[in-house]
């Protein structure tokens, strides 16, 4: 019953964001529009910021906690170095593009503007897809129940279009960036972050105590 309701919400997520790009206006593939601002209830922004700001803490609580010795922690270490590849990634992404958001004014061919306007790529949908992406990856074949995971880029891509905190193109480009990341070092044996930091942080804190 869990798993049926959880399939229909994300079918009505995904029909939603699909919906939202049905209107031609601009910018790069030219779906680009402002959506009508509606940013109370589960759009919130502080549903938003509490989406990234709490992943950033079980992702690196669990890295710490659980250690690279296991499936598990490994896959969270991989998911702590897409999180901060991403973070550099999406920074400089935007700052190269400069582009306005919808917020600021109803042109998606606002590029290369103030080096304050900073909408190309979503970053936050760029972040979550990162993270959980080494997941999917590893854990696909094993459990599908892990692509509900999806259903997390998916709320916040629309969360930010009807925030008007991004356009269109920004999410779809921001998750594929994500994606792409999570993808990369998905197929890293070893995670960057283990490699680098000294053993007594990553051989995990469940072993000391």
């Amino acid at each position: 019953m869990k798993k049926n309701k959880l399939k229909q919400i994300i079918i009505q997520i995904t029909l939603l964001l699909c919906i939202s790009f049905t209107a031609k206006a601009g910018g790069p593939l030219g779906i680009d529009h402002r959506l009508t601002r509606a940013d109370t209830g589960i759009w919130s922004r502080n549903n938003q910021l509490f989406l990234e700001y709490s992943s950033v803490v079980v992702v690196l609580g669990e890295s710490l906690w659980l250690g690279s010795d296991t499936r598990l922690g490994k896959t969270f270490w991989k998911s702590t170095d897409s999180m901060i590849m991403n973070a550099v990634g999406s920074a400089a992404t935007k700052e190269v593009f400069r582009r306005e958001r919808p917020s600021q004014g109803n042109d998606p061919n606002a590029w290369f503007k103030s080096s304050t306007d900073r909408s190309f790529p979503s970053g936050e949908v760029a972040h979550i897809t990162a993270i959980i992406t080494p997941f999917i990856a590893e854990y696909k074949n094993d459990n599908p129940f892990v692509w509900s995971l999806a259903v997390l880029p998916i709320y916040d891509g629309i969360a930010r279009m009807k925030s008007q905190g991004h356009w269109q193109t920004d999410v779809l480009v921001g998750a594929a960036l994500g994606a792409g990341i999570g993808l990369y070092n998905s197929s890293r044996d070893t995670p960057f972050s283990v490699a680098i930091l000294p053993n007594a942080i990553t051989i995990g804190f469940n072993k000391r105590f």
